[in-house]
C-alpha cells in the first residue's frame, strides 16, 4: 500500500533494524531516503511505503524512484545504543508504560497530571531508575511522601520493570505508530511487561489494554 505524501507527513516516523533484525530507532522518512541512496537499506518490510521520484535519467530517460517502508534494515554501524542496554528514563516513556494509570489508587490520568514516584525514596536510599519508579497521580504522590509503602499502608497494582529497547521504542512513539511497526516491536518485548500484569491482584488484568 502507498501512502500519499501527506498522509506520511503525519506518520513520518521509519523503523530502523540492524541487519540481524533488532530494532534500533525511530528515523524521519527523509533520512530513510537517503539509507536508501547510499544502499544500507539491506532488506525493507511493511504494509506502507512512500514513493519518492527523483530526476530523469538521460541514458535510460527513466525517472528514478525509491520505495520507502515502514520497516527498514540497515547495514552499515549504526549510532545507538546497545540493544541489551537499559533506554533511557523519562516520564513520557514512564506512564506510557504504566498506561497512564496511578500505579496507587489504580485510576487513570492524563500526563500532565501524573508525577514520577520513587517507590523507595531518594531520601531513603532508592534511585531513579525504571525498577523503582511507577506513575502517580499527585494526590497519592502527596500522601506517599518520603516514606515506604508499608509505612504508609499504600501497594502497588503492578511491579516497575525496565522496558527492553523494542517496547521503549513503542512506547516513546504511541500515538504515531504503524500498526505492523507495532507487531514487530511487541515480538520482541521482555516477559515482564505479561508477568507484571499477572502478579497477585486480580485488578490488574481488568486494565484496559
Amino acid at each position: 500500500m502507498l501512502a500519499t505524501l501527506d498522509q506520511f507527513r503525519r506518520l513520518p516516523r521509519i523503523l530502523r533494524l540492524d541487519v540481524a533484525g533488532q530494532p534500533l530507532n525511530w528515523v524521519t522518512w527523509q533520512e530513510a531516503v537517503c539509507l536508501y541512496a547510499r544502499e544500507l537499506v539491506v532488506w525493507s518490510f511493511g504494509d506502507l511505503a512512500l514513493r519518492i521520484y527523483g530526476g530523469i535519467c538521460s541514458a535510460t530517460g527513466k525517472r528514478s524512484m525509491i520505495d520507502v517502508h515502514s520497516i527498514i534494515a540497515c547495514n552499515g554501524r549504526i549510532h545507538a545504543d546497545s540493544y541489551g542496554a537499559i533506554p533511557p528514563l523519562s516520564n513520557k516513556a514512564l506512564f506510557a508504560r504504566d498506561r497512564n494509570f496511578c500505579m496507587y489508587c489504580a485510576n487513570k490520568f492524563s500526563d500532565s497530571q501524573l508525577t514520577r514516584d520513587h517507590v523507595v525514596p531518594i531520601s531513603r536510599g532508592g534511585l531513579d531508575e525504571w525498577t523503582n519508579v511507577a506513575a502517580a497521580c499527585r494526590r497519592c504522590n502527596i500522601h506517599k511522601g518520603d516514606r515506604l509503602l508499608h509505612e504508609c499502608e499504600l501497594e502497588l497494582i503492578a511491579l516497575p520493570y525496565a522496558p527492553n529497547l523494542a517496547e521503549y521504542l513503542a512506547l516513546t512513539n504511541s500515538g504515531r505508530i504503524l500498526g505492523d511497526q507495532l507487531s514487530f516491536l511487541e515480538s520482541r518485548f521482555h516477559n515482564e511487561r505479561a508477568e507484571r500484569e499477572s502478579l497477585g491482584s486480580s485488578f490488574v488484568n481488568q486494565l484496559p489494554q
